[in-house]
């Protein structure tokens, strides 16, 4: 399996300094006032499309920076839901450190995970991470002890301080704030030491080598921070969500967020959280036929593949530089 085509360092600094900031900060003037003007099921909408997003900037990082192949993240994604959730019922942790404590464990398979990753490569590793992620399903499905199994989890409401979340609207500010926080600290990451270690490990580990990069430490912890922050989304899920079904943690989910990062644009940070919103919004319109949902990511992602390798985003940037100069 040969890797899909990424976009370099220096588009990913354009697409967050030019007119793309312009647009972000205005989409996040309507993100923050978007609970005043809107239905309460708009607002749910919104919470998911956010968690969705820091979901894909967590498989950005392995896969769009460090160009390490993951189908693990629905799994990590589920570790950080049940740990924060279990963390706050059984012991009463307040709700903020147990969002941290759900991303540490998620965080600590994570770096687990990148140490037996260091021997595979390509269809090796896609397969290997491919069948973690359907036996932690497996493990949130039969632990009913921990996890209830296949009657799924009640999630406590979360408390910061003396607010406690009972509704959706309640939830959205805490919301917005970690997933600001997420792409602060992903974009810090990206133009960080590390974060060009991780892209010199994706363009070339013999070449990386040479520079006097350690490229095990780099896919290492990079695994490790990946898992991290898809630890975090599951901590966020339960602000505003009160159940947690396994049936919801499988190769479909996988396949909804690798959908995301690549159709979005491997190796941008903006086109990661493009492709959320694009593809969340997609999943939504779709829930009332699940049953075909596999096909038409499957579909989606062949098309992209073959016919837009570097993403949506690049792919309308390109039709709209042709048009402007009359091709």
């Amino acid at each position: 399996m040969s890797s899909p085509p990424v976009a370099s360092s220096a588009p990913t600094r354009r697409a967050l300094s030019g007119p793309a900031l312009i647009g972000l900060v205005a989409a996040v003037i309507v993100a923050v006032a978007l609970p005043v003007f809107t239905s309460g099921y708009v607002v749910y909408i919104a919470n998911l499309l956010l968690v969705f997003v820091v979901l894909c900037l967590g498989l950005h990082i392995v896969i769009g920076e460090t160009g390490q192949f993951s189908m693990a993240h629905a799994a990590f994604y589920g570790i950080g839901i049940y740990a924060s959730a279990l963390a706050n019922r059984a012991v009463d942790l307040p709700y903020p450190v147990a969002m941290l404590f759900g991303a540490i464990v998620a965080g600590a398979v994570g770096l687990f995970i990148g140490v037996l990753a260091l021997r595979m490569r390509d269809i090796y590793l896609a397969l290997a991470t491919f069948a973690f992620g359907e036996a932690m399903q497996w493990v949130f499905a039969n632990w009913d002890s921990v996890t209830n199994g296949p009657n799924g989890l009640r999630i406590s409401p979360a408390r910061f301080g003396p607010i406690e979340i009972l509704s959706d609207k309640q939830a959205y500010p805490f919301v917005l704030f970690f997933c600001l926080v997420i792409i602060g600290l992903t974009v810090a990451i990206s133009r960080s030491r590390l974060g060009r270690s991780f892209r010199a490990v994706r363009e070339s580990e013999v070449a990386a080598m040479a520079m006097g990069i350690d490229v095990r430490r780099a896919r290492i912890v990079s695994f490790g921070l990946s898992a991290a922050i898809a630890g975090f989304a599951g901590g966020m899920f339960g602000l505003f969500q009160t159940f947690i079904h396994p049936d919801s943690l499988g190769f479909q989910t996988t396949i909804l967020v690798l959908t995301m990062v690549v159709v979005g644009g491997l190796g941008s940070i903006a086109g990661a959280i493009g492709g959320a919103i694009v593809f969340g919004l997609i999943s939504e319109v779709l829930r009332q036929a699940p049953q075909y949902q596999e096909i038409i990511y499957g579909a989606i992602l062949i098309l992209f593949m073959m016919y837009a390798p570097r993403g949506l985003f690049a792919f309308i940037g390109d039709r709209i530089r042709e048009a402007r100069h009359g091709r």
